[in-house]
This record gives structure tokens, C-alpha cells and sequence, in this order.
């Protein structure tokens, strides 16, 4: 079968190399240094099994799983981690593998023989029993069977329409199958809601000015493109506004 290994340190990615040698059966089909990058290869390498370290800088491990869990044909994914094992017993569950560092050959050998794919809920399980739960660093668009990943600090705008939800950025538009509302609650430090149907980053506001009918418009950076304010939000923007020229 054929292995991807992911993780930030050379020794740890040489270490299962290794081991992964001395068992046998498994082809190692490259290497990657953080979630992105594995995405990125899975989608080039189209791997059997990743071994997968959970904390990695940037995109960690378990946002790479979520990611690669909407391809076509996701690979399995066995956790290492550097979890204490109290830690790790309170998210256990049968079909997720995790390696607890430092791995042993017999471990990693068990492990192997019962990957299976992981499910939604089984991540979300993992997930909450994380000290912290940031926010996605990216989101990913499915584009003819392959993830292409969009950095959130590059996106203008979530708008809503129909069934979807568009992402703006400065170069292209993509649509995902989000919920305005989810993302809102987990961007909420970085986008604003203008309208029932757009939240924008607040990085990439200029101010906002009232329409020749009177009501009033976010202006964007670097672009004449102008998006409405509900009368409904009107208020917590304006607020927004004036805490933000306060700052300044």
C-alpha cells in the first residue's frame, strides 16, 4: 500500500520511514511538512494511507483530514500526536488510529492493518477534545474530483446564493456548500455581517457611505465594487465603523 507521511520534523517523518521499511508491504510515496502540502500531494500522489501528525505549523492535521475527507476517494488517515495518553482516551473512537509518540514498530504495524476511513463524526470527536479549536486557515473548493485550497486571509466576501455560498477573491470566485451561519461563527473575529446574505473581512473594508437612495453600502478596497448594508445590520456596522477609526 502506499503511505504519505506528514510531519513538521525530519526526524520524526525519517523515524517512520524507517519503521515502514522494516514491516514491509508499504511504499513510502513522499513526505510533507504541514497540512497543506498534504493535501497538496495526496491530490498529486493519490496515497493509500497518510501517517499524519496533528500538530504541525499552520494548517495542522486534523484540518488537512477535513479537507481530504471531501475528495472522491479519501485516503485513511492514522494520527500521530505527541498527546499524553489521558488525553487520548478521552477521544478515542474505534475506527480512528492515532500513534503516540515515540512509535513503536508493533504500533504502527496494528495501526496499518486496521486503517479504515475516517468519518465526519469521528473528526469532530477528535476535534473537540483539541485544547484550543481555531478557525480553518483555508477553505477548500472541489474543482473536477480534485481540493483546491483557498487561504481565508485571501478571501473579500462570503455572499449567499441559492443553495450556495460564493468565496471572492481578489482573482476569482468559487462556490462551496457551507452555511453563511457556520461560517460567520467561526470567522466572527475576522468577517463582518453586512446582510442576511454577506459577511466581508474586515481587512478588506474601506469604510462604509450611504447610497444615492439612502441607505448604506461597505466601500472595498482596491476595487469600485460597493455591497449593501441591510437595515436590519445597519447599526452593528456603523459601530463597527466608528470603533474602527477609533483604532486607527
Amino acid at each position: 500500500m502506499r503511505v504519505l507521511i506528514v510531519d513538521d520534523e525530519k526526524l520524526a517523518r525519517d523515524r517512520l520511514r524507517e519503521l515502514l521499511y522494516d514491516i514491509g508491504d508499504y511504499t513510502v510515496v513522499g513526505e510533507a511538512m504541514n497540512g497543506n502540502e498534504a493535501v497538496e500531494k495526496t491530490m498529486e500522489m493519490n496515497p493509500d494511507i497518510l501517517l499524519m501528525d496533528i500538530r504541525m505549523p499552520g494548517m495542522d492535521g486534523l484540518e488537512a483530514a477535513m479537507h481530504l475527507m471531501g475528495s472522491e476517494n479519501p485516503p485513511c488517515v492514522i494520527f500521530t500526536t505527541a498527546y499524553d495518553q489521558h488525553a487520548l482516551d478521552a477521544f478515542e473512537v474505534n475506527a480512528v488510529d492515532y500513534l503516540l509518540k515515540p512509535i513503536r514498530k508493533d504500533r504502527l504495524a496494528n495501526a496499518l492493518g486496521k486503517a479504515r476511513k475516517l468519518t465526519l463524526k469521528q473528526l469532530s470527536e477528535v476535534n473537540q477534545a483539541r485544547e484550543e479549536m481555531p478557525a480553518r486557515t483555508h477553505i477548500s473548493v472541489h474543482m473536477r474530483g480534485n481540493i483546491r485550497l483557498v487561504p481565508v486571509q485571501d478571501i473579500i466576501y462570503f455572499l449567499a446564493d441559492s443553495k450556495y455560498i460564493v468565496i471572492k477573491t481578489d482573482k476569482e470566485e468559487h462556490l462551496i456548500e457551507d452555511s453563511l451561519i457556520s461560517l460567520e461563527k467561526e470567522f466572527d473575529e475576522m468577517f463582518l455581517r453586512i446582510h442576511r446574505n454577506a459577511i466581508v473581512a474586515t481587512g478588506f473594508i474601506k469604510g462604509i457611505e450611504k447610497s444615492p437612495s439612502g441607505s448604506w453600502q461597505v466601500v472595498l478596497k482596491d476595487t469600485e465594487k460597493k455591497l449593501d448594508v441591510s437595515r436590519r445590520h445597519t447599526a452593528s456596522v456603523r459601530r463597527w465603523a466608528r470603533g474602527s477609526r477609533t483604532a486607527q
